[in-house]
């Protein structure tokens, strides 16, 4: 049903149990491995335990292979190597548990009758590590900083999109008016890019707040060597019933995935991201290196064909590339069993998702058909040509979010695509050129991760007012699609409460999707941690960042 006659109450543990809230776990074995990972339910990730007893000190260093950010303020773009960095010193006013909201910052919640006003009751025992209260006024200014156009945001931006008023009641209660019943608002609170940050230092120049951002969490900026690292320090003053362990945390930056593999066997570091996949087979649960997989939630990894440019405005066309696109040897041969194919929009974590592998079936016979039909003739070079036009694609890559397994599988489409007459055009870019590249419409085909809590992403990325920029530049919408039958599913699936009806919902939109000839989808995006055995107690959060307020080192 609609959200117009919903009551919903939540309310938080204590600050002794709270941590076991926010990082919310259940105990699985990884294997038939001695390491158990606590997997947080909605991600797939994890945290690290053993039987020897927690040590304090020490600074943990972590090589990420991740574009480093140009802002450490997540509300500032809003992409995911952001997110990795700040979990580590910004909290969210709610968490998730078995993929459902629980409470976090916020101690409790109340929903209006008519789903248009949700009210958080805050926790008051809470400061940022500059001293000041976390309070009504802070969440306002935090909502208002996220939506003001000047920020520039586009994740946190689009995820609060229903809000049109946040009012401090008193000074621990916050009322949110809502422009439409968002039955997805109270996961999008679990996300960095809407977490909380002091509203004192928010009233700095951009720049500097970019520098060093002020959070409630467990560890501080102490400084941002550019190129190199960011270094932080354990929050002596985290309000939390458990004190960090760390002495600090040293964020570094290697891009290159043979040096940061090399460098964690060799122990200058703790934890990598990125890692490829034989790094992956090699890790072992009893091993000096080990894994820790969180699958992403939101979007799978997927390609979109941008149906409102150039050769793929004909949906003939779009789907005899989709046809011509040979995937499965490579998935196997590259990614080593590491990667499964999906046949979904949807992350596999996601329980709304939906697929449907007979619309993804490689068939040159089937592409060569649709492109015969559609007038694209084979040229001299075998590329096909209509009305003095070849049949190019131009197909922007980011290195920093795609591994080099991933640009592999790449080359080999282009190769199958060769075979019925595209001229697939790769475009290697660092990830401000690839950005750019999106703004200005400059591609047929792009592979762009997309990570947000729960089935509300098909909305940002499939929704035709998506098409229009964020304040950022960035638009989510990057297939172009233009339905209105799927913006009605999609509106009505964020307008109601019923889990059983919005999966229905749901599934009519992703049918649609699906069926437009706009994605083609891959593979759940990767996430995995490679980590030292002598590192223990690393949790995952609500968007499958590793989070290391509990962690120790055994050295």
């Amino acid at each position: 049903m609609i959200l117009d006659r919903v009551q919903k109450t939540a309310r938080a543990p204590r600050a002794s149990s709270r941590r076991t809230v926010l990082r919310s776990t259940t105990t699985a074995v990884a294997g038939a491995a001695a390491v158990l990972l606590a997997l947080t339910a909605c991600t797939g990730g994890g945290a690290a335990t053993s039987n020897s007893t927690p040590v304090s000190g020490g600074t943990l260093t972590y090589a990420s292979g991740d574009a480093e950010p140009t802002c450490l303020d997540p509300h500032v773009g809003g992409n995911y190597p952001q997110a990795l960095l700040s979990t580590q010193y910004i909290e969210e006013l709610t968490a998730l548990d078995d993929g459902k909201p629980v409470p976090a910052l916020a101690e409790s919640w109340t929903t209006s009758d008519d789903g248009k006003t949700l009210t958080f009751r805050l926790r008051d025992d809470v400061r940022f590590s500059d001293g000041t209260a976390f309070d009504a006024a802070a969440v306002v200014a935090n909502i208002e900083h996220v939506q003001d156009p000047a920020t520039a945001s586009s994740t946190g931006y689009l995820a609060l999109q229903s809000i049109t008023k946040a009012t401090a009641t008193d000074d621990h209660t916050v009322t949110l008016t809502l422009s439409r019943p968002d039955s997805a608002l109270l996961e999008s609170f679990s996300q960095p890019w809407v977490g909380m940050e002091s509203p004192k230092a928010l009233q700095r120049p951009q720049a500097e707040n970019c520098e060093s951002p002020v959070g409630t969490g467990p560890f501080t900026i102490t400084g941002w060597k550019h190129g190199d690292r960011v270094t932080l320090a354990k929050n002596d003053d985290y309000w939390g019933s458990t004190k960090p362990r760390l002495d600090g945390i040293t964020w570094r930056f290697l891009p290159d995935s043979t040096s940061r593999y090399a460098a964690l066997q060799s122990g200058q570091v703790d934890v990598i991201d990125n890692a490829q996949p034989d790094q992956l087979k090699a890790a072992s649960a009893k091993g000096a290196i080990r894994d820790l997989d969180a699958p992403r939630p939101g979007a799978s990894n997927r390609l979109e064909l941008n149906s409102g440019h150039g050769v793929f405005r004909d949906e003939a066309v779009r789907k005899a590339f989709i046809a011509g696109a040979e995937i499965d040897p490579g998935l196997q041969s590259l990614f080593l069993g590491t990667a499964k194919r999906s046949y979904s929009v949807l992350s596999s974590v996601e329980p709304f998702g939906y697929s449907d592998p007979s619309l993804f079936r490689y068939s040159p016979t089937k592409a060569k058909q649709l492109l015969d039909e559609a007038g694209w003739k084979v040229g001299s070079d075998g590329v096909r040509e209509k009305d003095g036009q070849r049949l190019t694609v131009t197909f922007p890559v980011s290195t920093n979010q795609s591994v080099p397994a991933e640009r592999s599988l790449f080359q080999q489409v282009q190769a199958s695509e060769k075979a019925v007459g595209f001229d697939v055009r790769l475009q290697e870019l660092d990830l401000s050129s690839w950005y750019a590249a999106l703004a200005k419409n400059e591609y047929d085909v792009v592979s762009a991760p997309y990570t947000k809590v729960g089935a509300d992403v098909l909305r940002i990325l499939y929704d035709s007012a998506s098409i229009e920029p964020a304040p950022s530049g960035y638009f989510a919408n990057l297939a172009q699609l233009d339905d209105p039958q799927v913006d009605r599913l999609l509106q009505q699936a964020a307008q109601t409460a019923d889990t059983a009806e919005r999966g229905k919902l749901y599934e009519q939109a992703q049918r649609l999707i699906l069926a437009s000839g706009t994605v083609l989808p891959l593979y759940d995006q990767q996430n995995h941690f490679l980590y030292r055995s002598s590192v223990h107690g690393i949790r995952t959060t609500a968007v499958s960042t590793p989070w290391f307020g509990t962690a120790w080192i055994d050295r």
